[in-house]
């Protein structure tokens, strides 16, 4: 970035914004960070309803290191802030025909797990997938996830080789059906597609590396919830010398000669500035920037979500802290989520049971239930309004279908609840109703994914899921710093340098009387 950077104005106080506050502030920039909200989160935001505890955004926590490194950035750690739980098993996987697996992150647990479940030949087949997924990972992570891209052309180095190579060009469902024949362990090394908003039919074999996160790398709880994380950043930026703002909404930029010169708030008020990152949504970015960029073809969105907060006054012994549960059918739901745009005719559900390893996230005797549906988004399904009176038959349908699958009592169970519709998402400001954003579609990806660099504006960066990388706690972690790194040239300091994160961070014992899924 030519010019002046001295002092930085972040929008947004989500994962990527704080990660971008904090690494600029390691490289010496003055930072002031802008939130609309009442504190920092964004996607990971926080409720409170009825003495319950409620993360609004991602429940699914891999990766850590890379929090860590933000941290690292301003000579802080991540377990001072926020203590962290490896969970085991990561999750719990119920299928239709009655049958379950716990998807361990260790090898020869899972392993183990495997040949239980589907015998010899099925375990074997793992633990190549599993090599696979390690190679995939290295050949990836540094050349074309955690990068900047000036050119499609920088795609052209011996790892591109070693990518294709390894099959990532091919289909996801495909490459890993050489691994592993049963439908049921092709579904937990495949959903992750979803995520990324491609069915794994259609996904190329490369977004298997969300598998790797999931799968190898470990899932993690971080106490106190979700939300933790970001409070935690906040603090660690604050202690820094970050100036946070909360409440203050951004109106417009104040722009002359291809530069941002300040930020205006809605208040009034005028922060002046050398170079302004925008961290909020990438539609909220475009009209604050007065224009989109000119794509050949229009945006695709991943599919939406609706989500069923509940609070209840028991829970049941078959829920791990996170359980797949998934329907019979499968290629017909993609096509419903991503094609036909109908509500899924037979629901594969994620259960998210966040009381299991926090008791303190619900009132005594308390439990709290975070079901996550998805459904199409507002662009191929129904229209946001449409979800006025959808959204409660649905919640209805929802709560039945639970209880079909042996959560018996569950509709009775529930104190509190709280339910997410694409509504609510296009009400918040994402696009298409999904706070998936933009689907990874090939020309969706890498360096044809929407830039994090403005155009006609030298001093304006874009951070968050609908940028480089993409979606994701893990790789929102990574823009935040590549948002930096622009503006830094990526420079790093020396003398801020973290210890690998599974040396130093302790599992957080359960509460007494908490019950370990493992």
């Amino acid at each position: 970035m030519p010019g002046p950077t001295g002092h930085v104005v972040v929008v947004g106080a989500g994962l990527s914004g704080l990660a971008c506050a904090l690494h600029l502030l390691g490289a010496g920039r003055r930072v002031t960070v802008v939130e609309r909200e009442a504190g920092p989160g964004g996607r990971a935001g926080r409720v409170r309803l009825g003495g319950y505890e409620i993360d609004t955004g991602p429940t699914v926590l891999t990766m850590p290191h890379l929090a860590d490194e933000a941290f690292a950035a301003v000579g802080d750690r991540l377990d001072r802030h926020v203590g962290l739980t490896p969970l085991h098993p990561a999750y719990r996987a119920a299928f239709a025909d009655g049958s379950s697996l716990d998807v361990h992150t260790d090898a020869e647990a899972m392993e183990a797990e495997v040949r239980r479940f589907a015998g010899p030949v099925e375990a074997a087949g793992y633990r190549a997938l599993r090599d696979w997924l390690t190679l995939l990972y290295r050949a990836q992570m540094r050349r074309f996830i955690d990068a900047n891209f000036d050119s499609p052309l920088q795609l052209l180095h011996p790892d591109l080789a070693r990518l294709a190579a390894l099959g990532g060009f091919g289909r996801l469902d495909r490459r890993i059906g050489r691994f592993l024949r049963d439908p049921r362990l092709r579904r937990v090394f495949t959903f992750q597609a979803l995520y990324a908003g491609v069915a794994p039919a259609r996904a190329l074999a490369a977004y298997a590396v969300i598998a790797y996160m999931d799968t190898v790398a470990g899932v993690w709880f971080p106490k106190g919830g979700m939300h933790a994380l970001p409070r935690g950043m906040a603090a660690a930026a604050a202690d820094a010398g970050a100036e946070l703002r909360w409440s203050a909404e951004v109106s417009d930029l104040e722009c002359a000669a291809g530069r941002v010169r300040a930020v205006r708030l809605v208040s009034g008020e005028r922060i002046a500035c050398d170079a302004v990152v925008l961290s909020c949504e990438l539609a909220a970015a475009h009209r604050l920037l007065g224009r989109a960029p000119r794509r050949p073809v229009r945006l695709r969105h991943a599919p939406s979500a609706v989500v069923l907060h509940a609070g209840c006054d028991r829970t049941w012994p078959g829920l791990a802290h996170h359980t797949l549960s998934f329907g019979a059918a499968w290629e017909d739901t993609f096509d419903e989520l991503t094609r036909t745009g109908r509500l899924m005719s037979d629901p594969s559900l994620l259960i998210t049971r966040p009381t299991a390893h926090d008791p303190a996230l619900a009132p005594p005797g308390g439990h709290l239930h975070y079901v996550l549906a998805p459904c199409p988004n507002t662009d191929v399904g129904p229209g946001a309004a449409a979800w006025r009176d959808l959204g409660p038959r649905y919640r209805d349908s929802l709560v039945a279908e639970l209880e079909r699958r042996g959560l018996t009592g569950f509709a009775g169970s529930v104190r509190e609840e709280l339910l997410v519709t694409p509504l609510d998402w296009t009400a918040g400001g994402h696009a298409a109703g999904t706070p998936f954003s933009v689907a990874h579609t090939f020309a969706q990806t890498g360096p044809f994914r929407p830039r994090n660099l403005v155009r006609g504006l030298e001093n304006a960066v874009l951070a968050g899921c609908g940028t480089t990388p993409g979606v994701g706690v893990p790789t929102v972690l990574v823009s935040g710093k590549l948002a930096a790194a622009r503006i830094t040239g990526g420079a790093r300091p020396l003398t801020h340098r973290a210890a690998p994160l599974r040396a130093r961070t302790a599992a957080v014992p359960l509460a007494e009387g908490a019950h370990d899924p493992a």
